[in-house]
């Protein structure tokens, strides 16, 4: 465990509610849990708080270890904790994993109530809105009225938005990184190929492969690979693997017959995900990517949409995310400006694409640091 910087070792949390949840798709969920984890202290005048929404395959555990001997860290390490952009010395950090999910939040893997059996794949599809909605009964059972800041890359950014126009008065920022205001038909046909590779393993069964004690692994290894292309630029595999040949395997199960190191990435990297995710989730969770459209209520009009909102925002893209490229990031910049919004927005030279978000890039962390240190100052 690296402890320079670190919030340390941190423990998932569960909060229950009991209370019907009703959804964009007219079905009712009668009760869910949250998966949670929290960095940091919440203020006396709780007005410190930050939430931070994941993207497609995130979790809870965005920063800190689980164990003292963990070698890996929460998934955006690199941005929170004592002294980093989200900096735990001065905010109340708030990280969860989404409903639908695979990662101890109600989803396919849990019971349905009505039947004592597992979801699978008759969990009801939910949307960012609802996401948003299960994240404010949440703040509610932490008694956090407003965030000082809601933040989120990817999808995550779309639920950032969203928060914007359904809770206008429960945040005072939003943070927006590589994201759009909705999916273009490119990645919408990405996200399809990835639920038909699925679909099409024979070890699917519709959704119930737990019920014949089974898993799609190959169809989810597929899936996984087709979006770890998306998410790279073309700059980043060259640096990265460029026409080199593999000298010794990440893993010999699943490099047999591979010639090239960028295909023994990717192959190690399906099987890794095909083991650690699930299969109905992936399915809900690019589903619920591809109904998003923020304009949808406002007769497909994003000025209207934002005209709802109260935040002030900061808008970051990245030179080479070719899947949520700059120009989505101009739009939702140019849409909060004729809605008289306050608006901030930053373009980072990367050369990692659409998975820069992640990545600690010198001058992206320092745009953040620099913006939350003003909300910081506001929201003390």
């Amino acid at each position: 465990m690296n402890s320079a910087n670190s919030v340390g070792i941190v423990t998932p949390q569960h909060a229950v509610f009991e209370e019907p949840l009703h959804l964009a798709s007219g079905e009712t969920l009668p009760s869910f849990t949250l998966v949670y984890e929290t960095y940091g202290r919440l203020n006396q005048a709780k007005s410190n708080a930050i939430l931070i929404c994941h993207a497609l395959s995130g979790h809870h555990h965005a920063a800190g270890y689980h164990h003292e001997d963990e070698t890996k860290p929460g998934w955006w390490d690199s941005c929170i904790g004592p002294g980093k952009p989200i900096d735990t010395n001065r905010f109340f950090v708030v990280s969860l994993n989404n409903l639908g999910g695979c990662h101890g939040s109600t989803g396919p893997r849990s019971i349905n109530p009505s039947t004592s059996k597992l979801w699978g794949p008759d969990f009801p599809q939910v949307q960012v809105s609802d996401w948003v909605s299960s994240q404010a009964r949440l703040a509610d059972h932490l008694g956090i009225s407003t965030w000082a800041a809601v933040i989120g890359g990817s999808l995550g950014g779309m639920q950032a938005m969203q928060w914007s126009i359904q809770y206008p008065d429960r945040l005072k920022y939003c943070l927006v990184i590589a994201s759009a205001m909705d999916l273009s038909a490119q990645n919408i046909a990405f996200n399809e190929i990835a639920r038909q590779a699925i679909l099409s393993d024979t070890h699917f069964h519709e959704g119930r492969y737990l019920e014949h004690d089974t898993n799609p692994s190959q169809g989810l290894a597929l899936a996984r690979m087709v979006g770890h292309v998306t998410y790279l630029s073309d700059d980043a595999m060259a640096s990265k693997f460029g026409r080199d040949l593999r000298r010794g395997s990440f893993d010999k199960s699943v490099t047999e017959q591979v010639e090239f190191q960028v295909e023994s990435y990717l192959r190690y990297q399906g099987s890794q995900f095909s083991t650690s995710f699930d299969a109905n989730t992936y399915i809900l969770m690019t589903k619920a990517l591809d109904y998003f459209d923020l304009a949808c209520d406002f007769e497909g009009d994003s000025v209207e949409a934002f005209k709802q909102a109260k935040a002030k925002f900061l808008v970051v893209s990245f030179s080479t995310d070719w899947r949520f490229s700059p120009r989505r990031s101009r739009e939702i910049t140019d849409a909060l400006i004729a809605a008289g919004r306050s608006v901030s927005y930053a373009e980072i030279e990367a050369k990692e694409g659409h998975d820069a978000f992640l990545m600690p890039i010198p001058r992206y962390l320092d745009v953040l640091s620099a913006y939350l240190s003003r909300v910081a100052e506001e929201c003390a």
